[in-house]
């Protein structure tokens, strides 16, 4: 299946068995954020790469530009690993991995969550690459990538055992849209896919094509 399929099952499955006032709630929000045009405003293909360097799932830290030294980027935002859509995505991506890295690039993901959050979303999901907490929200705000959660969707999302004050690293009730970025060697995104539907993510071989371009591209 491609990501795609995996990710309209599981919107199917939510369609069957959520309550409609449930799904007219997360409805709304996708809505408002199109009718904003959010998206628009987040850092796109061609600009320069804002840096950064958040912690990884295991005590370390992770430096943007230090990866970017040593090749291509491929860097997804994602909203947490309580979001199933999400663990769809970072799995699929990590079955993907063995082709990035071959392209010469490097993956990270990163999530508003603390870093003990991404631990269990790291381990849970087998995944292989670093995972980020964007614990201040420094990279989702330089992404411009960053919304506020309604009051009715903050009521949904606690009811549902989501109290994102507890789960994300800054204890805000934020979220950053679906994105994922590549990033060549330049710092310039060569690649922007900005998504205020968070049930759509972009498909790995999207990715894996973007990495063959960056390779094709004559040196200098």
């Amino acid at each position: 299946m491609t990501l795609k399929e995996e990710l309209d099952a599981r919107r199917a499955q939510f369609l069957r068995t959520a309550d409609a006032a449930r799904i007219a709630a997360y409805q709304r929000g996708v809505d408002e954020l199109v009718a904003a045009n959010v998206a628009a405003h987040a850092i796109g293909r061609g600009d320069a790469a804002p840096d950064f360097t958040l912690p990884n799932a295991r005590g370390g830290e992770v430096t943007l530009s230090k990866l970017v030294a040593k090749g291509p980027v491929v860097m997804a935002f994602y909203r947490g690993g309580w979001c199933p859509y999400c663990n769809l995505q970072l799995r699929a991506y990590q079955r993907a991995l063995p082709e990035i890295r071959a392209l010469g690039a490097s993956l990270v993901a990163i999530s508003p969550e603390a870093p003990d959050k991404s631990l269990s979303t790291a381990e849970e999901n087998a995944l292989e690459f670093e995972v980020l907490s964007d614990v201040k929200g420094e990279a989702g705000r330089a992404y411009r990538l960053f919304f506020d959660l309604s009051d009715e969707l903050k009521a949904l999302y606690a009811a549902n055992g989501n109290d994102l004050a507890k789960v994300n690293g800054d204890g805000a009730w934020h979220l950053p849209m679906a994105a994922t970025y590549v990033i060549g060697a330049d710092g310039r995104v060569a690649l922007a896919y900005v998504e205020a539907e968070y049930r759509n993510r972009l498909e790995p071989a999207e990715i894996v094509s973007a990495l063959r371009g960056l390779a094709a591209r004559p040196a200098g």
